[in-house]
C-alpha cells in the first residue's frame, strides 16, 4: 500500500499543470524525465492493482508476454517525434499520455517482469538498447526539425541523451554477459 501511495503522489504531482508545462518545455526533459516518471508511477501503483485484481492479471498476463508486449508498444509509440508534438498541441493526446504511460506501460511492466524468462528480459533490454541507439542517431543526424514545438538544438541534445543512455545500456549488457552471478560469491 505504501508503494501505491508513492506512485499516486508521483502521478498527481506529474499531472499538475505547472509541473507538466515545465517538464514539457524542454525536449529532453519531456522524453527522458517526464515519460519515464509516469511509467515509474504506474510501476509503483501496480502492486495494489495486482492484489485487487489477481484473476484479471493471471488470465490476461499469465506468462508475462502480453504485458511486456503492451509495454513495448506504448513505449515505442511515445518515441515517435510526431507523438511528442501532438502531446503538446492536442489535449486529447496529452491526456492519453497521462493515462497510457502509467497504466498501460508501468503496470504491465511490473506485472510481467517477474513472470517472463531471462531470455525474454535479455531480448527486451537489447531491443530497447538498439532502439535508443537508432533514435539517438535519428535525432542527431536529421537535417530538419522532427518536432515542430522544439528547436533543432533541443532535438540534437535529445539525440545525445538517447545515445548516452544506449551506451550505458551496452555497458550493462557487457557487464551482465561477462560477470559471474553464481550464488555464494561475496
Amino acid at each position: 500500500m505504501k508503494q501505491f501511495k508513492y506512485g499516486l503522489v508521483l502521478y498527481l504531482f506529474l499531472v499538475l499543470p505547472p509541473v507538466a508545462n515545465v517538464l514539457e518545455s524542454i525536449m529532453i526533459m519531456h522524453m527522458h524525465m517526464q515519460m519515464p516518471l509516469f511509467v515509474m508511477a504506474g510501476f509503483l501503483m501496480a502492486k495494489l492493482f495486482q492484489q485487487k485484481f489477481p484473476r484479471f492479471f493471471d488470465k490476461w498476463n499469465g506468462n508475462g508476454i502480453p504485458g511486456i508486449l503492451l509495454f513495448s508498444i506504448i513505449m515505442m509509440y511515445w518515441m515517435i517525434p510526431r507523438t511528442m508534438d501532438e502531446a503538446l498541441t492536442m489535449q486529447s493526446i496529452e491526456l492519453f499520455k497521462f493515462i497510457s504511460l502509467p497504466f498501460l506501460a508501468g503496470i504491465p511492466l511490473r506485472d510481467s517482469w517477474g513472470k517472463v524468462s531471462l531470455l525474454i528480459k535479455k531480448i527486451v533490454f537489447t531491443s530497447f538498447t538498439i532502439v535508443f541507439l537508432a533514435m539517438g542517431i535519428l535525432y542527431i543526424m536529421a537535417p530538419v526539425q522532427l518536432c515542430n514545438n522544439y528547436l533543432l538544438i533541443e532535438q540534437i541534445i535529445l539525440g545525445w541523451g538517447f545515445l548516452t543512455t544506449s551506451f550505458v545500456m551496452i555497458i550493462y549488457l557487457f557487464y551482465f554477459r561477462f560477470t559471474d552471478r553464481s550464488p555464494g560469491e561475496v
